[in-house]
């Protein structure tokens, strides 16, 4: 007997009228119609497609064992849903196997956060498997609305309410227009996000979208007391727009790939003093309390994306996020907006001066036009001194510092100045030392090290240190392993003095015998 087909179906936000005709023909011609249903609830799926189910058709409910509440379950929430899921697999596969077709019934659509997904995963290696898109509930909310989300070259973002506050406020006032879904329990936190960023005068509350009990307003207007579960936010692309044009005072235009404030102001603004600002390597503990001070006062943060992401957002803060080789159009960006008396940070990994923004900001401040703009470098806590502490002091005695990149000088210089510090004997920190791109400069910088270092050199190698993923490994220069290293990694090479201690540590002595 040749099995039955499964069928994850959308049926939309809640208006039958929103279920498309192939939805409504596989729910007519199905043998199982299968459906979820909350803890003591009737099944709002069912509900929608109630006048669609023939008489007779075999139906399966779903019924969560748990939603957001407590539960017994040894294994926690996540155990709990992990047997509830088990068992959906079992009761769908019985059907399917006995030859029967089983259509599950999926509010909105079947892969937008929603619950049939999970059995998606499960039965479509072993079952023949359709899944059928239906309306989502943010177009259900943008149509109540009668707002454009996104147009032309707008970027779209969709969020769940469940990040975390500041998580969701650097995202918010990363893009044009935004849904946030799964709101409920989560919305104080939702709203105060939206007011960080910058965007709660322009963000729309929709609740119940396309049922008989919808309604909308503004979020600010919203008592947080009274959100459902069905209930998303919309904060439309062209709020963005609006929003950065009223902060910058005057028209924007294209500067570098970004956009930049029009110098044609109705009455010049005073230069501003510039801020390079060194975030240190990545933990918060890091940032030095005179760089945090800097950036709560400014009103642009401009870097490369990973450093613009680390700086908290709040109300009234631009945030200019660029790519990694773009160094000296983000530090002119910088200079215009500071040229046009706006406050402006630029940031940096580290410190600034180290391999970091600082030198690009002088280099584009060479530019006459920008003489009269002030530039002040606050320091942080570099990647070489991370980790070195991690390791013990192994720069506690003369060092050099080295990057491997050849984007901004010729190999031949890199290759000179690592046998200078060879034959000088120093401790060397390896800035850059390969990428996915850049694999031999590693491998050629080892093989000339070994020309004038013993292959017992203590090596130590860093990887993501201060951040979650971070690992130490110490190692010797002939052991080391050339192909494990990437651009996370820095790279401690130490003198013919230094050592390791029987705990450990690495260390290279102060004196030279």
């Amino acid at each position: 007997m040749s099995t039955g087909t499964f069928s994850a179906v959308g049926i939309g936000p809640g208006d039958p009228e929103l279920i498309t005709r192939k939805a409504a023909r596989l729910i007519a011609a199905a043998d199982v119609v299968a459906y979820h249903a909350g803890v003591r609830k009737e099944s709002h799926a069912r509900r929608i497609a109630a006048d669609l189910i023939p008489d007779g058709t075999i139906e399966e409910e779903l019924r969560y064992p748990v939603t957001t509440g407590s539960t017994d379950h040894p294994g926690g929430y996540v155990g709990a849903l992990a047997d509830f899921y088990d068992d959906c697999d079992g009761r769908v596969t019985a059907h399917l196997e006995a030859g029967r077709d089983v259509v599950l019934l999926a509010e909105g659509d079947p892969l937008f956060y929603g619950s049939s997904m999970y059995l998606v995963d499960r039965l479509r290696g072993r079952f023949a498997t359709e899944v059928v898109p239906g309306v989502p509930a943010y177009a259900a909310a943008t149509a109540a609305l009668a707002l454009p989300l996104v147009r032309q070259t707008d970027v779209l973002t969709v969020l769940p309410g469940t990040l975390p506050e500041a998580e969701l406020a650097r995202r918010l006032a990363d893009t044009d227009g935004a849904i946030i879904m799964k709101l409920g329990r989560t919305f104080p936190a939702v709203r105060n996000a939206l007011a960080q960023a910058g965007r709660l005068e322009d963000a729309r509350y929709v609740e119940r979208a396309a049922m008989p009990e919808e309604r909308w307003l503004p979020v600010a207007d919203v008592d947080p007391a009274t959100v459902p579960y069905f209930s998303l936010i919309v904060v439309p692309g062209d709020s963005a727009r609006e929003s950065s044009a009223q902060r910058l005072r005057a028209p924007l235009v294209e500067v570098h790939g970004a956009p930049a404030p029009s110098l044609e102001t109705e009455a010049a603004a005073p230069t501003a003093e510039l801020l390079v600002v060194g975030l240190g390597p990545g933990p918060d503990a890091w940032l030095t309390p005179e760089a945090s001070a800097a950036l709560a006062e400014v009103d642009h943060v401009v870097g490369y994306a990973p450093y613009v992401h680390r700086v908290p957002q709040r109300a009234g803060l631009q945030r200019h996020a660029s790519g990694n080789t773009v160094e000296v159009d983000r530090a002119r960006f910088a200079l215009d907006l500071a040229l046009g008396g706006e406050r402006v940070a630029v940031v940096s990994g580290g410190d600034a001066g180290v391999f970091g923004m600082a030198a690009a900001v002088y280099e584009a401040a060479e530019d006459e036009r920008y003489a009269g703009v002030p530039v002040r470098v606050l320091p942080g806590v570099s990647a070489i001194q991370a980790v070195a502490a991690r390791a013990g002091a192994p720069i506690g005695a003369d060092f050099a510092v080295v990057s491997l990149s050849d984007r901004l000088k010729p190999w031949s210089v890199v290759e000179r100045r690592l046998r200078a510090i060879a034959e000088a004997d120093l401790v060397l920190g390896i800035y850059n030392p390969a990428s996915r791109s850049r694999r031999e400069q590693v491998v050629a910088a080892q093989k000339l090290l070994l020309e004038h270092r013993s292959p017992d050199t203590v090596v130590v190698v860093g990887r993501d240190v201060g951040r979650a993923e971070e690992s130490l490994e110490v190692t010797t220069l002939g052991a080391l392993d050339a192909d494990t290293i990437d651009m996370k990694c820095l790279l401690l090479v130490g003198a013919s003095a230094t050592r390791v201690t029987a705990g450990g540590a690495v260390w290279t002595p102060r004196w030279v015998r």
